[in-house]
């Protein structure tokens, strides 16, 4: 047995050294506000060998400092003195430590801090407070992604969706597949092709897609090639979003009151369409559209303009979505199909082509009543991180930084 004084034994109860693990002894560095906390190993104890479990003696030490969480201020830094024991099989082994991870510089609770700050904070914030390097703190949060990963049991999800975003500027995206019951970032993957996606389906080892009902997606074709190709009876499940549908709409819109609003005031010097941009593009059935707010607008759509035109189809197509039987919502989009063919609207009519080819999706979302609401707001989300950490010049990094604010993973060390 160790002999100990009070102090030892006082940090032996705050980093919870049990035996064999002793404190014996603890020093104050003034200078560099630093206190040191000396453990070692019984040495009267034998061991095992941490491979083969054969009973042995201590062969010597190495010693190892880790950072633990401060204490009154002071930076506190634990001295193990790591026992390393010669196996006649195995050879020279170092016996695990309770405080850390293999080959981790901190200990369990100081990467659990850490952790907790990284929830509110960016890296190079968090790396600022506790005194750390940009690079050191952003090892902390892989580490726990990494056990959070391991730890995941699997999955039988009934509804994903799969949404792409971008992590820089000019067409740079990543694929981010959506648990919608749990409501979780299931993976990311690092680009949007459809090879990566199907090779994602296909090694999957924690998810097993047999019971899903529902896949939300918008109508980019290397997603739904991708599910068509590994999912079984894909084409019945596939669900375009209602909101990526009603920004085909938007757009055209857009466009056609930006052409008119040109050749209006070509034509005549004035322009009734004049800082009328976002009321054409708000949803007339939001709760927030007073009465009061939108009546010079609603005069707008009805004088005789294109733009007027196009307003009214994108309206209606926006109340096409909630209905209970289906033979009554096909025949009410063909109808909404057969006005825009005939609108002699440009814009439209492309938007009417797009429509058609993908309308077996659409009549998914609207018999399964899906839609891909969650996945953009998790999108949402992603580019809140994405600002907070003013942008990732690494994909992985970038995966790793949604995956631990949006995967729901268990990343706590395993002795916390």
């Amino acid at each position: 047995m160790i002999n100990q004084d009070t102090t030892c034994l006082l940090y032996q109860d705050i980093v919870e050294a049990k035996a064999p693990w002793y404190v014996t002894g603890v020093t104050k560095d003034e200078s560099a506000s630093r206190i040191t906390v000396r453990i070692e190993y019984d040495p009267e104890i034998t061991t095992a060998c941490p491979v083969c479990a054969q009973r042995t003696t201590l062969y010597d030490h190495r010693i190892r400092t880790l950072r633990y969480l401060d204490t009154c201020q002071y930076e506190t830094i634990l001295e193990v003195h790591v026992p390393r024991i010669k196996c006649k099989k195995d050879g020279v082994q170092q016996i695990p430590i309770p405080f850390a991870e293999k080959r981790s510089r901190f200990s369990f609770r100081f990467e659990m801090a850490v952790l907790e700050l990284l929830k509110d904070c960016p890296i190079s914030k968090t790396a600022e407070h506790v005194r750390l390097s940009w690079d050191e703190v952003a090892g902390i949060m892989e580490r726990g992604v990494q056990r959070g990963l391991k730890r995941r049991r699997a999955i039988q999800p009934r509804a994903i969706g799969i949404d792409e975003t971008s992590n820089k500027k000019r067409h740079d995206y990543v694929t981010v597949i959506l648990d919608k019951d749990r409501d979780c970032v299931i993976d990311v993957l690092m680009d949007r092709r459809a090879e990566t996606l199907e090779n994602w389906l296909k090694s999957q080892k924690t998810c097993d897609f047999s019971a899903l009902e529902s896949i939300s997606m918008d109508m980019w074709d290397a997603f739904i090639k991708a599910c068509k190709g590994c999912i079984p009876h894909a084409e019945e499940l596939i669900a375009f979003d209602r909101f990526h549908v009603s920004k085909h709409f938007n757009q055209a819109v857009d466009k056609v009151r930006r052409r008119e609003h040109l050749m209006l005031l070509k034509e005549l010097g004035e322009s009734p369409l004049t800082h009328s941009r976002f009321q054409w593009l708000t949803n007339s059935n939001r709760a927030d559209n007073r009465e009061g707010k939108r009546r010079k607008f609603m005069g707008l759509t009805r004088l005789n303009l294109i733009s007027s035109r196009a307003w009214r189809i994108k309206e209606t197509a926006s109340t096409l979505w909630d209905y209970l039987y289906m033979n009554v919502a096909v025949d009410a989009w063909k109808k909404l199909l057969w006005w825009i063919s005939h609108c002699r609207i440009p814009e439209m009519i492309q938007v009417g082509k797009t429509i058609r080819n993908y309308f077996w999706g659409i009549l998914n979302a609207i018999r399964l009543k899906a839609t891909n609401s969650m996945a953009e707001a998790k999108n949402a989300c992603i580019q809140r991180i994405k600002y907070m950490a003013y942008g990732f010049r690494n994909k992985e990094r970038f995966r790793q930084a949604i995956l631990f604010h949006l995967g729901k993973l268990d990343m706590r060390p395993s002795t916390i």
